[in-house]
């Protein structure tokens, strides 16, 4: 009988070896010198998400963030500017602040007292004497990130040769605006409590799943039959019943970006809140907001639950529903996912309290779910004897796919965002990107 073993992998093959038209390699998810080359080639090179303006309301207001092995400070110096920059002195490479969040006029780095300003300046070196005549202060700044700002999602970027935000962004940036605009003012804030949770599994596993419409009806059968028990209809019923062919849709929207839209399945203003899980509080909320604000009720319960977006700006922030997701890369099998919920200043508090109940649905009740899958599709691809994993369905279904420019839309359950994001790093991990 003929055998299907295969002969071990040689030395491992280029990144565009890696990503085929319908598959890619399982190694991009378990080799480690791929992570450790990501982390140069894609964090180093584009545009990531830092935070969000709102937590660093005032001047000296400071966060700390860890991004792909980088920790990083998001500052406002005195004058208001937003800073990013890396958390490391320039003299012995020690981290100068070490809290999560506060407010500094400076940071001083603990190990030999080198301070620095919130704005990145090197301030003062104690006993200076001893580096001589030529020692320059302002060429030693911590180092600092482009920055860009829309909507106050703050974007970094570490390389000082790539094309703007807006470039980068393409048709997301349309995206991002519209996600925003639904809040009056189109003013939102990002809450200072934070839901991570730690993945065993590579971060691209989670980006790929972020806008896949195939899932759900498998995966969060739990959570959809919980919900069926209070009628038909409720908030990602529609998964379950012939997603292939329902109103839903998903694009990818070039440079990795994407987006899963389940806006279609609901039939206008009012139908999003009655479409939502229960809550607690919801039906006293819901009573007082057609008591106190008459017409506008509608509208003000529809912005207490999810955008039915699930849209990603590559590589590393999802906005999904109303709430932020951040990835950060820690390893090859390790990604820490943190989740931050928003309110709207100009709601009322009662449809913010509401509001924040609703988020707190889905990652109790649905992310469970989805970390399994993640953990064990990183069992499974530890496997070496089978090597590629299939990125192929809607190839088989184009007519029903529309191409226009870098935007590629077809039904929700196609695959076309993972194959996306997968062009996209295979030319940065080709070096192809920026030539």
């Amino acid at each position: 009988m003929a055998s299907n073993w295969r002969s071990p992998m040689p030395a491992p093959p280029s990144p565009s070896e890696l990503v085929r038209p319908d598959a890619v390699h399982r190694t991009v998810y378990t080799d480690t010198a791929i992570f450790d080359a990501e982390l140069e080639r894609i964090f180093g090179q584009v545009w990531f998400y830092v935070g969000h303006a709102s937590e660093i309301p005032e001047p000296n207001d400071f966060v700390t963030r860890d991004i792909a092995r980088r920790p990083m400070l998001m500052t406002r110096s005195r004058k208001g500017e937003i800073h990013v920059l890396l958390n490391r002195c320039r003299h012995r490479g020690a981290t100068v602040c070490r809290r999560e969040s506060g407010k500094a006029s400076r940071f001083t780095c603990p190990y030999h007292g080198w301070s620095y300003a919130n704005s990145g300046e090197l301030n003062g070196v104690p006993w200076p004497e001893a580096y001589g005549p030529d020692f320059d202060k302002t060429q030693l700044p911590l180092h600092g990130a482009r920055v860009e700002i829309r909507h106050g999602f703050v974007f970094a970027c570490l390389n000082p040769s790539a094309p703007s935000l807006s470039e980068y962004l393409g048709a997301a940036e349309e995206i991002l605006e519209m996600w925003v605009s639904r809040f009056p003012g189109s003013d939102l804030v990002a809450r200072n409590g934070k839901h991570k949770m730690v993945v065993p599994a590579n971060w691209k596993l989670v980006l790929d799943n972020s806008v896949d419409g195939y899932h759900p009806a498998f995966s969060h059968r739990s959570l959809l039959q919980m919900a069926s028990r209070y009628g038909d209809g409720r908030d990602m019923s529609y998964f379950a019943d012939s997603p292939d062919n329902g109103p839903l849709y998903i694009q990818s929207l070039g440079h990795g970006h994407s987006l899963c839209d389940q806006r279609p399945a609901y039939d206008g203003a009012g139908s999003y809140f009655a479409q939502q899980r229960p809550a607690p509080g919801r039906e006293f909320i819901e009573s007082e907001a057609k008591k106190n604000l008459g017409e506008g009720a509608v509208n003000a319960l529809d912005l207490s639950v999810g955008a039915q977006m699930n849209f990603t700006i590559f590589p590393n922030l999802l906005l999904i529903g109303n709430q932020i997701q951040v990835l950060d890369p820690i390893s090859v099998d390790q990604t820490v996912l943190t989740w931050f919920a928003t309110t709207s200043p100009e709601l009322p508090d009662s449809i913010n309290t509401l509001r924040m109940r609703h988020q707190e649905d889905f990652p109790a009740f649905g992310e469970p779910d989805d970390l399994a899958n993640f953990a064990e599709c990183q069992r499974g691809l530890a496997i070496p004897e089978v090597e590629w994993v299939m990125t192929n369905r809607g190839l088989g279904d184009m007519d029903r796919v529309t191409i226009e420019g870098e935007v590629t839309t077809g039904p929700v359950t196609h695959e076309h965002p993972a194959r996306g994001h997968f062009a996209f790093w295979r030319d940065l991990m080709e070096g192809l990107w920026l030539k």
